[in-house]
């Protein structure tokens, strides 16, 4: 009889969803819980637990069964290795961890660099390799100080580019959106899920050579996640864009609603947030 009601209770224990301690990760955990318990599957949202290594940790250890991530980090941070895998040659990768990536989101997390909608149409700028016809005083560069140091920041960005321009000091992150948008700086790099590009009218220059690492959102997950949770999961795959990500970060950083409330709204809207949201 203990051992039945020892099963019954582990039957019925919630999937943990966890999330790392910024806007995407939490609005991202929070629509995980909702669309799960949406499919009938119980399931338990633990926010913020705290960098890639605690996750990692977490998962290992049972504490938590799936969190979204971003391939360019499970690459790097957690096997160590380098190169964009394919998801397939990615699984391979994780299985000795007992691990698994899967159902891509549909948008890409990672580096670009940014300007005015207004100035970009004016330059004919589109593209980063647009900017190597420029000379070094043509633009004004407000580069955050991590970007300026970073492997794949604005030196090997600049190299790759064969580009003239020149960075000057750096830029606190969180002072570079105002300064663009009042003219101290025409150029900054951004996230590309940022939630001020849409509502600031902000053209970021496509990669045209392929220079930044793909971070591609999927979910990571212990091996052993039943398929009825895949299953809930599964109607997230490809359905939310980069528009859509920065709408809904845009819900959160400018509009003051809480990550709940910005998940809620794309779940039960069957994920059909809108990305014109972003520039409302």
């Amino acid at each position: 009889m203990l051992l039945l009601l020892a099963a019954g209770a582990a039957a019925a224990a919630p999937l943990v969803v966890g999330s790392k301690r910024f806007t995407e990760s939490y609005i991202l955990g929070e629509i995980v819980r909702q669309a799960l318990e949406q499919a009938g599957v119980p399931a338990e949202h633990r926010e913020g637990l705290g960098n890639t290594g605690i996750l990692e940790q977490a998962l290992a250890a049972g504490q938590v069964d799936v969190y979204p991530e971003y391939t360019g980090t499970i690459v790097r941070e957690i096997l160590k290795r380098e190169g964009q895998p394919s998801l397939e040659e990615l699984n391979r990768w994780l299985q000795p961890l007992g691990l698994k990536a899967a159902l891509p989101l549909g948008f890409n997390n990672t580096y670009a660099l940014a300007l005015r909608e207004d100035q970009a149409s004016r330059l004919g700028l589109s593209r980063l390799s647009d900017l190597a016809r420029l000379p070094a005083g043509a633009l004004k560069l407000g580069l955050s100080h991590e970007f300026l140091a970073r492997a794949d920041g604005w030196p090997a960005l600049r190299k790759a580019y064969g580009l003239a321009l020149e960075a000057g000091t750096g830029l606190d992150h969180g002072l570079a959106y105002e300064a663009l948008r009042g003219g101290q700086v025409d150029v900054i790099d951004v996230y590309s899920t940022d939630a001020k590009i849409g509502r600031y009218g902000l053209r970021v220059l496509r990669d045209d050579r392929g220079f930044f690492p793909g971070y591609e959102a999927v979910f990571l997950m212990r091996s052993g996640v039943s398929d009825a949770a895949l299953a809930g999961l599964a109607r997230l795959q490809g359905r939310i864009d980069e528009a859509t990500m920065i709408a809904l970060n845009a819900q959160v950083e400018l509009d003051g609603r809480s990550f709940a409330e910005a998940a809620r709204g794309f779940v039960e809207s069957g994920g059909a947030t809108s990305g014109a949201d972003a520039k409302a």
